[in-house]
């Protein structure tokens, strides 16, 4: 039986970026969704909303050592009383960096990543390079990054998949003791919250 090559698919490239692009275009061009409107989902998930939850847990942490203290040993129970649970949030684990130890989170197999608490996955995490150097020379991936890390602090690299999500509760800048929660989660980037970053000095 001869290949229907009037079907829409037929035309869509291979690439995923680029079927992406060719797909919204067509919609568009129906009518069915707006390209400005999407945007703006697109840009909260991935910069407000998720991102804002993950410092507000951060901040708290680093203010209260009895919620840290309950975060560390339990997330979901902590997280769900927050509100910040449900689809890719599930099964969470937070973990701590000290001046001992260093943790990243990476997805090795796809892009598993807690939305609630950081929101759209950034494109660099589910990029095959990271994917793959994360768990082979953290250290270096982390230059690239800007985070220079002393050699006696060992590096621990989580691997994220659908049954566990992680977050790295970023070490708490120096000078920051008589900073409310408001200039605290200031101080919380994205970045840090996976590991690839360290918290803003103030």
């Amino acid at each position: 039986m001869p290949h229907d090559h009037d079907h829409p698919h037929s035309v869509l490239p291979p690439e995923p970026a680029l079927r992406v692009k060719a797909l919204e275009t067509l919609l568009t061009q129906k009518g069915l969704i707006d390209p400005a409107a999407l945007d703006e989902i697109i840009d909260t998930y991935e910069n407000r909303i998720g991102p804002k939850n993950g410092a507000h847990v951060v901040a708290r942490a680093w203010s209260d050592p009895a919620f840290k203290a309950a975060l560390l040993d339990d997330a979901d129970p902590v997280l769900a009383e927050l509100g910040y649970y449900g689809r890719q949030g599930e099964h969470m684990v937070v973990v701590e960096n000290t001046d001992a130890v260093h943790n990243m989170v990476v997805c090795t197999l796809c892009s598993c990543y807690p939305w609630p608490l950081l929101g759209i996955p950034p494109g660099w995490y589910k990029s095959d390079a990271y994917r793959a150097r994360a768990v082979r020379e953290p250290r270096k991936v982390l230059a690239e990054f800007g985070v220079s890390l002393p050699d006696e602090t060992a590096v621990r690299v989580w691997d994220s998949t659908a049954e566990v999500r992680y977050l790295v509760l970023p070490a708490r800048p120096a000078g920051t003791e008589a900073l409310n929660a408001v200039a605290l989660q200031a101080l919380v980037t994205r970045d840090s919250m996976i590991g690839c970053g360290l918290a803003v000095a103030p």
